[in-house]
């Protein structure tokens, strides 16, 4: 069904539920055409509604009524009424029991919400508001119930039945089915429901909580793919003690279950007790799965699981506070796998996502705050706003109460709303009180969209010895918010004086001695001078750490940005120097390519590289971090008009520069990381670092490579003893076409067409291969047997990959890729309206690009629009991406 309501949700127009649900028992009698949902619900009437009337609405959306009882009496036609929305019934009483029956298709269901199939499996996705394609019911999140659930299915196509909380009971029955029987004593929302069933396995583990229970522990698996969960159980594993060390919180069921489906719209889903996960984020061994994706495993498992606590026992009142869970829980998930890797890696990795895809999303028409107020369709606001940005704002709440006292805040969180649905003023209210500070101001971080922009000068008096600091914060208008407040804003700095040592860092007028060599000045004000005493003129290291999620500018001259690379002690601060050299170096190559000045690398950027590959072998996972150039994703957004040519043009020859003049360098960097790795493949931190140097390297020596090379790199292919690697000699091979590169792809294939996620790589690689031929080649992957359009991890690796990490390709001057994208938006669109409108985010900076492009954008997304029957989720992004952004 296409949804074509364009009614608008406002966070101003909340009222609490008419009806709350106390009870709920779900019977599924499972089939291959007809599923049949039958619910038993006990209601009553909400003492906190002022709505007194006696209707009531139930949500509901492709399903097919075949009873309908209250109290056990059949309900008259007269007595109720359906729509594409739901079910409403009349005169009810302010208690009573309601059941209804149902039929569903989870067979036809591509729209990946609710029940449906996915490789022989049924199972759930209900957030943010699929349960309603399951069953009539209040489908909001603060409507929290317990649930007993029954899965009625064939016991030899069906043999595991799976729901949220214990297993109460399992029998056999004739005709060769089975039911079990699963019940949750937790209260919850209707979008924490899960179920899943199908022949599958589980690899098995058990936890012992801090008060001594025994937790069992599943991860679900398909049959070819045992042993493949083992990383992912041991990533549970740890973080469950992690929580329990850091936040003193224990799991509270007698079992943890993970099932990896193959056809997921998300990364994963925390439902109570039966955490459902897109196979991405749980398979892994050596041969299929690379560094990164073995991270990520560790990151998505405990993000899901710290959910059980900050999303689950406590969860949201409405979908507007949806940061209330996901930037605290973002939080969590990244504390902890910073615990488990190199922390500055960890932060420089979180960092440069909230730069390349968040900020981008607060400079463009799609920017929203924190906590939205209004949405068309709930799905789109799942966004780096919500998830990173959120996350950093609950980080500077944790710098700036500090560790205890933010525990303690967490900890008078969860003992007032336990068991309730809270708003993000009742979670700022607890930290609030526990640590007796006002955070009034605070709170704006969660109501004001954009990108705060703070613009830092500094002077040094010679004769009074003091330093000053002026920092001047503003906030460039964003839809529907042109009059932005100051905002409090920590800013951690360091002072290096000029030998590279760092300086206490203390302010005019402090008397005491215990200075440190960070502060943090707490910005409120528009303007605010801050004044250091300090024996010499200083190199400040500014925003250490990268303390608030803002964009800030010094005049720092190249030398001294080239210092901070070498000096500064705190490695972001090291890494992100090192990117502001290398940016402004580009940006003034793109500003020369304009003026028609032929391209030169600048020698100060040489001879920073070379002093970061000097000392690469203290640590190799921050010097791979050094010296990979900024992305061209993160350089379009550091200007307001894009020269995408130019972009595209100066950060390859900066790259062929780079590989000429270090040639000696790179190679003998990566022998000494060959010769260190030579063991075997390990996933400690270490080794890690060694492989991500060895590969950055092999990539600048393969920018000036010669037509022997490529023999070579076909033999280390063959060599590889691991994915990373593999992955990392592929992605060379796909920028060049010659016949190493064509048995390099078609070998790969041949061991990945029975694996999809690996065949998923074999895809994205090539999808976003630089070369001049791209869209002809994503033309004949789209036409691939393998590429599947109901597959999202196939759509992503093919279609996301292209349209917003290709950009020289996307972005052709023709105008081929707005075509070929702007047409699959709308195939999918018909499929799978989530997938659909993520993809149409790729047109939605149209405004800043030259004129020609602008008007093949702004095309596409005019087609977008008047196709009739388009999503609700398409419709709103399409919408706010044309809008005059002053008044979306």
């Amino acid at each position: 069904m296409q949804e074509n309501s364009c009614q608008v949700v406002r966070l101003e127009d909340y009222a609490p539920s008419e009806f709350l649900v106390e009870k709920v028992h779900l019977t599924f009698e499972l089939a291959e055409r007809d599923t049949v949902v039958k619910t038993l619900m006990s209601l009553r009437r909400n003492p906190r509604s002022t709505n007194r009337e006696q209707t009531l609405f139930l949500d509901g959306i492709d399903l097919k009524l075949r009873s309908l009882h209250i109290d056990g009496t059949p309900v008259a036609d007269r007595d109720y009424r359906l729509d594409e929305s739901g079910l409403y019934l009349f005169g009810v009483p302010d208690v009573f029991e309601l059941q209804t029956e149902v039929i569903i298709q989870p067979q036809d269901n591509t729209v990946l919400e609710g029940l449906y199939c996915s490789g022989g499996m049924f199972c759930t996705q209900c957030e943010a508001e699929g349960f309603r394609r399951i069953t009539f019911f209040p489908d909001r999140p603060d409507v929290m119930a317990t649930y007993t659930t029954s899965i009625v299915a064939d016991k030899k196509r069906y043999p595991v039945l799976l729901s949220n909380g214990n297993l109460l009971s399992s029998e056999d029955l004739p005709d060769g089915l089975h039911r079990v029987t699963w019940h949750d004593p937790f209260p919850k929302p209707s979008y924490l429901f899960a179920l899943v069933a199908g022949d599958i396995v589980f690899e098995e583990g058990a936890f012992v909580t801090a008060s001594g229970r025994s937790v069992a522990l599943r991860v679900y698996l398909q049959r070819h793919n045992l042993g493949r969960g083992t990383h992912a159980l041991e990533a549970l594993k740890k973080a469950m003690l992690w929580d329990e060390k850091v936040f003193g919180l224990e799991y509270d069921l007698d079992l943890y279950m993970i099932v990896a489906v193959d056809d997921f719209n998300m990364g994963a889903m925390e439902n109570k007790g039966l955490n459902i996960f897109n196979s991405k984020y749980v398979l892994a061994d050596r041969e299929t799965a690379t560094d990164l994706d073995f991270q990520a495993i560790e990151e998505v498992v405990a993000h899901e699981y710290f959910h059980n606590w900050t999303g689950n026992r406590v969860t949201c009142r409405d979908w507007f506070q949806l940061s209330l869970k996901e930037g605290l829980t973002v939080f969590r998930d990244q504390q902890f796998s910073a615990d488990e890797v190199a922390r500055s890696l960890k932060r420089i990795h979180d960092v440069r996502l909230l730069r390349t895809v968040q900020f981008a999303e607060d400079s463009g028409p799609l920017a929203h705050p924190v906590r939205p107020e209004a949405y068309q369709e709930i799905n789109n606001f799942y966004t780096a706003t919500v998830y990173e940005k959120g996350a950093e704002i609950v980080r500077m709440l944790h710098n700036l109460l500090g560790k205890e006292m933010f525990r303690r805040g967490l900890e008078l969180y969860f003992s007032r709303f336990d068991g309730t649905a809270v708003t993000i003023e009742d979670f700022v209210k607890a930290m609030e009180d526990a640590a007796q500070v006002d955070l009034s101001q605070f709170r704006l971080w969660y109501s004001q969209a954009g990108t705060p922009n703070i613009r830092a000068t500094g002077n040094y008096d010679e004769s009074s010895k003091e330093f000053c600091l002026r920092l001047q914060q503003g906030c460039a208008p964003t839809p529907g918010q042109s009059d932005k407040q100051p905002l409090h804003i920590p800013v951690a700095i360091g002072l290096l004086n000029s030998t590279g040592t760092e300086m206490p860092v203390c302010e005019v007028g402090h008397s005491g001695t215990d200075c440190d060599t960070t502060a943090i000045l707490p910005l409120k004000k528009t303007e605010q001078v801050f004044r250091f005493k300090v024996s010499e003129r200083p190199v400040p290291s500014l925003l250490r750490g990268f303390s608030a999620p803002v964009r800030l500018t010094y005049n720092y001259s190249d030398a001294e940005l080239m210092f901070l690379t070498v000096h500064d002690s705190d490695p972001f601060n090291r890494w992100d120097a090192a990117q502001q050299l290398v940016t402004q170096v580009i940006m003034r190559g793109v500003d020369r390519m304009a003026d028609g000045q032929a391209f030169m690398v600048e020698p100060v950027l040489i001879d920073a590289f070379r002093q970061v590959l000097h000392s690469s072998s203290k640590d190799r996972g921050l010097a791979a971090q050094m010296l990979m150039l900024p992305s061209e994703n993160y350089l379009v957004d550091q200007r307001l008009r894009i020269d995408i040519d130019g972009i595209c043009t100066v950060r390859r020859k900066l790259r062929e520069a780079l590989s000429d003049a270090l040639h000696d360098e790179w190679a003998s960097v990566r022998q000494a990381c060959i010769k260190d790795t030579s063991a075997g493949y390990g996933f400690s931190p270490e080794e890690v670092g060694c492989r991500s140097l060895k590969n950055v390297c092999l990539s600048y020596l393969a920018a000036q490579s010669k037509a022997g090379f490529w023999p070579q790199v076909r033999q280390w292919l063959d060599e590889a003893d691991n994915m990373t690697d593999r992955l990392a000699l592929l992605t060379l091979l796909a920028e060049v076409e010659n016949a190493e590169s064509q048995t390099a792809f078609a070998q790969f294939y041949q061991r990945a067409k029975d694996i999809p996620l690996v065949l998923d790589k074999w895809f994205a690689v090539q999808s976003g291969a630089r070369h001049p031929l791209i869209v002809d080649k994503i033309r004949r992957l789209l036409a691939h047997e393998d590429f599947n359009l109901c597959n999202p991890n196939r759509v992503r690796a093919v279609l996301h990959t292209f349209a917003r990490g290709n950009l020289g390709g996307f972005h052709a001057p023709s105008g081929a890729g707005y075509h070929l994208v702007g047409d699959y938006v709308m195939k999918l669109d018909r499929l799978n309206p989530q997938v659909s409108a993520s993809l149409a985010g790729s047109f939605s900076a149209w405004r800043r690009f030259d004129n020609d492009r602008s008007a093949l954008m702004k095309e596409q997304l005019n087609k977008m629009f008047s196709t009739e029957g388009i999503s609700r989720d398409l419709r709103e992004i399409v919408q706010r991406s044309l809008q005059d952004m002053e008044h979306t």
